[in-house]
């Protein structure tokens, strides 16, 4: 296991925001960015899931480098992390992004990566479950591939599970505290669970961090759309929602550099009216 030096800081907080989605989530999160993060003691890493990032459905390399100009060192995915053909041209020069692991096939990009920001490593992973969704290789496979891997770079590892079954991200969480994970966190079902807390007394967790975008909305799309898929046969087209009033949610974990130990654990949920200067 790597050590630090004295010029590093002691602690170090990851900032992570649940699936952002479409414009709505984009314009929230950076809303946030610009108010609360430089208010700070401690370094922030700033991580986010990017799935439903570009219209509700995968993320554009334009977005992606928006997100890295905007103050984001890393990005997460999921499953319709590839929904857009541009994706694949671009993944493999997109240093700052880790796509699931567990997909199966030769799929580019990487699923695993380090990245450094103020003189630190992250060990970041990114896997989906299996349960309620997809064709998926194990996501415990990949942990016990990846996390030995990144604890040999860096005693500060942080896993994004992108899953349906909440009982399914809490076994692999156990898991990975045991493993020695600083940080993980659910994703997928865009709704914000009210669990945050520490395991094995080190490993800083929540089931699901939630979504960024409109606020009356169902999970960040248009709700007419969604409605008329409840109440009608055939294919109705999802519309991300455009509604000014939004929600920004996401968790802060504090990590000893050191350790790699998570010594706080806060779960963030702000709902405001974007400027009318925003156009969605």
């Amino acid at each position: 296991m790597t050590t630090t030096n004295s010029l590093m800081p002691r602690f170090v907080d990851i900032l992570f925001f649940g699936d952002m989605v479409g414009k709505p989530g984009r314009e929230a999160i950076y809303h946030y960015l610009d108010k609360f993060v430089d208010q700070q003691d401690t370094p922030t890493i700033v991580i986010g899931n990017v799935e439903n990032c570009t219209h509700g459905f995968g993320i554009s390399e334009k977005h992606y480098h928006e997100l890295l100009n905007k103050g984001f060192h890393a990005v997460t995915g999921g499953n319709h992390s590839f929904d857009r053909k541009e994706t694949a041209d671009y993944i493999s020069s997109a240093h700052c992004m880790v796509r699931p692991a567990n997909l199966p096939g030769n799929v580019p990009g990487q699923g695993a990566r380090i990245i450094e920001a103020f003189g630190i490593k992250i060990g970041i992973l990114n896997i989906l479950g299996q349960s309620y969704m997809a064709n998926y290789n194990s996501p415990l496979e990949s942990m016990e591939d990846y996390i030995p891997q990144l604890l040999a770079e860096t005693p500060v590892v942080f896993v994004d599970i992108h899953a349906e079954s909440t009982a399914e991200k809490n076994v692999l969480a156990l898991i990975a505290a045991e493993m020695g994970v600083s940080a993980m966190v659910g994703t997928h079902t865009h709704v914000q669970t009210a669990d945050e807390r520490l395991l094995a007394g080190r490993c800083g967790f929540i089931t699901d961090v939630g979504f960024n975008g409109s606020r009356n909305s169902v999970i960040g799309m248009e709700s007419y759309s969604s409605m008329a898929r409840m109440k009608q046969l055939g294919y109705v087209k999802l519309e991300v929602a455009s509604l000014p009033l939004v929600q920004v949610n996401a968790v802060r974990f504090t990590i000893e550099v050191s350790s790699g130990c998570c010594t706080g654990v806060q779960r963030i949920h702000e709902v405001f009216e974007l400027p009318a200067h925003v156009k969605l």
